[in-house]
């Protein structure tokens, strides 16, 4: 028996070109799903590493991802598994600093990318389906700095919760994933280091994740083994919303 076997599944990744989502792809693929990446450009080898198809996509306009599941309904039939990867962050900056665009921005992609993928990619579910959603750490919790991409994550979760509900009738199970940052280069960034070392210190495993290990979750919701898992929120964090490691608490403390 093989467990968390995806073999005739059909598969769409947006932000599927790098990071997460491409880690994503190459998994689903190597699981037996015929795999569709979609991203802005430059995603013809992000296709071929999952031997899959590519189709230009922003997530931001509902036209865009109309076309996205349309394009894969052409190619493969149907559609049974919808992973909801694209996501930004405006930049880092105080609250009382931030202004609307920067809370468009976020909501734009992170959030109203997640809103089309469901509505449209749904409507081609016919024997059921699984749509994982990925959130942030930062969904579950406040964030110095960060509050327009944080809304935008806490939004993903009651978006998340809504359509389980609402689609459990038809079989269709929706789950969010809430990583930490992870290793890929929207995290990498000058402005992120201070996040990156924060976290280095404040998670109980020391690190933040890689891009394979979140991935694996995603398969994880994404397969029919977990047939009866809807409507959860799944931290993929380290511990890090459990609590702050033993050595930051040492550090704040006074101990250390």
């Amino acid at each position: 028996m093989s467990f968390f076997n995806l073999d005739g599944k059909v598969a769409v990744i947006t932000g599927g070109t790098s990071g997460i989502g491409l880690s994503t792809a190459i998994r689903l693929h190597q699981a037996g799903a015929k795999v569709v990446v979609a991203g802005r450009k430059n995603g013809e080898e992000a296709a071929k590493a999952c031997n899959g198809h590519f189709v230009a996509t922003n997530v931001g306009d509902e036209d865009s991802v109309k076309n996205l599941i349309d394009e894969t309904v052409k190619l493969h039939g149907g559609l049974d598994i919808l992973i909801n990867c694209a996501g930004v962050n405006a930049g880092y900056n105080e609250l009382l600093d931030s202004e609307k665009k920067d809370f468009d921005f976020n909501y734009g992609i992170n959030t109203m990318g997640v809103v089309y993928g469901i509505k449209h990619a749904a409507a081609h579910m016919k024997n059921g389906g699984s749509i994982v959603n990925v959130s942030s750490a930062a969904g579950v919790q406040g964030v110095p700095y960060l509050a327009p991409y944080v809304a935008s994550k806490w939004a993903v979760i009651g978006i998340t919760r809504t359509a389980a509900l609402e689609l459990g009738s038809r079989n269709i199970r929706v789950n969010a994933i809430c990583p930490t940052s992870v290793n890929t280069p929207m995290a990498n960034t000058p402005d992120g280091k201070p996040q990156l070392d924060m976290e280095h210190k404040a998670v109980p495993l020391g690190r933040i994740a890689e891009p394979e290990e979140v991935a694996a979750m995603i398969h994880f919701l994404a397969s029919d083994d977990c047939g009866f898992v809807n409507g959860q929120t799944i931290g993929v964090d380290g511990g890090f919303t459990a609590g702050m490691s033993i050595d930051a608490y040492n550090t704040l403390a006074g101990l250390a």
